[in-house]
């Protein structure tokens, strides 16, 4: 697909969401549909009620390694999403970005096919990217801390530098 293809079927705030509040691109929209919104907590105490169902979370990578078919294995902190944007002008929203927490909460292993520039390149999934991911979890775990591994069937990418956290919002106005 195309970046002028992309652009165009974003709908408000582009691409990366400029805008004073979080909007979801029409994909995104269809993919979290039914989705549950990933709990650390209620996914440690009842992973069976978790597997094999959509789940979609928000998750800044620290890690990214090659995984089987030509897919990325990312590990990504989990964040989530603020209310409202950082803006550095509520006048313009070009100055808007998507901002997540601060706060982590908790590390998720996920299996991801990137394309074009997500993939490769100076833009693509790497250490620092945002990711809002949109999967099921199996039985599968992660080899060396036993953590769960999910399978995502949508994703939508910031590379870094095109977000913020919440900690960015004492530079920026809101």
């Amino acid at each position: 697909m195309s970046f002028a293809l992309l652009l165009a079927g974003c709908g408000g705030g582009g691409q990366y969401g400029h805008t004073v509040t979080y909007v979801p691109v029409s994909d995104e929209e269809k993919a979290t549909k039914t989705a549950k919104e990933y709990d650390p907590v209620m996914f440690q105490r009842q992973p069976d009620q978790w597997r094999g169902k959509p789940v979609a979370l928000f998750g800044i990578v620290t890690n990214r390694g090659s995984g089987p078919g030509g897919a990325a294995y990312v590990t990504i902190s989990v964040r989530r999403l603020e209310p409202r944007n950082a803006c550095e002008s509520h006048a313009d929203e070009d100055t808007c970005r998507t901002t997540v927490s601060d706060a982590d909460f908790g590390l998720v292993h996920v299996l991801v096919v990137a394309h074009g520039e997500d993939d490769v390149g100076e833009h693509s999934i790497g250490g620092g990217s945002l990711l809002r991911i949109v999967g099921t979890f199996g039985e599968e775990t992660d080899p060396n801390d036993g953590g769960a591994i999910m399978r995502a069937t949508y994703y939508r990418h910031w590379p870094r530098g095109f977000y913020v956290t919440k900690q960015a919002t004492q530079q920026m106005r809101q």
